[in-house]
């Protein structure tokens, strides 16, 4: 009886022994699993942290690229802009002065009619006739050279009893003794025109004696 006595606490002994070890692999298990989940969410914090930090660094690139963009799209909008308004001066000024080159051509006809009227002697010009007949017929035609070209802003330059301007006018010589004062136009040799604002030909003319310093500077 004692012998089975002791093989039944030896038996019990081992159990309990066994059980122990069970029960320390189990925890060391248990502990591992831990650290396995330690390890992992430190992962996870790690991996999740450097996420941000690359998402961080694609929205400032992004925020880059937009202000980029958006510099381009105002400098484009701005030189758009600068060249409607460019644009639209050149068509603006086309439209005024395209016909500038016919102007010019047509103010030699208009020179031409005046040089043939002025031809004509003072005491030929009363009285009935062919001659008479045609003289009236180039004056209708030079005055309505004179309202079509004012018509389309074309305006004579007829400047008699003027300061000299040498902006409008081109000095041919002095008149001496002249009833105005120095430095006024005395005579109109040839007409000059502009078109709108814009000069297409100086007024050719005679100025009173004394109105510019240097003789040179006149026509010779």
């Amino acid at each position: 009886m004692s012998d089975q006595k002791d093989k039944d606490q030896i038996k019990e002994s081992d159990s309990n022994l066994q059980t122990e070890e069970l029960e320390k692999v189990v925890e060391n298990i248990n502990s591992s699993e831990h650290i396995k989940e330690d390890l992992g969410s430190e992962e996870h914090d790690s991996g999740q942290e450097e996420k941000e930090e690359k998402d961080e660094d694609r929205i400032l690139r992004l925020e880059e690229e937009i202000t980029s963009l958006k510099d381009q799209y105002l400098r484009f909008m701005a030189e758009a802009e600068n060249n409607r308004k460019r644009n639209e001066r050149h068509l603006s000024e086309a439209h005024k002065y395209g016909i500038a080159g016919f102007a010019r051509s047509i103010l030699t006809v208009a020179d031409d009619l005046s040089r043939a009227l002025q031809a004509i002697p003072e005491e030929q010009k009363e009285g009935e006739g062919l001659l008479q007949t045609l003289l009236g017929g180039v004056e209708a035609v030079e005055r309505q050279l004179q309202k079509i070209m004012e018509d389309h802003n074309i305006k004579q330059i007829n400047p008699v009893g003027e300061q000299f301007d040498p902006n409008f006018h081109e000095a041919m010589y002095e008149v001496p003794d002249s009833e105005f004062p120095d430095g006024v136009v005395a005579q109109v040799i040839q007409p000059g025109y502009n078109l709108h604002d814009r000069l297409i030909r100086p007024a050719r003319v005679g100025v009173a004696k004394g109105a510019l310093e240097d003789p040179e500077t006149l026509k010779k």
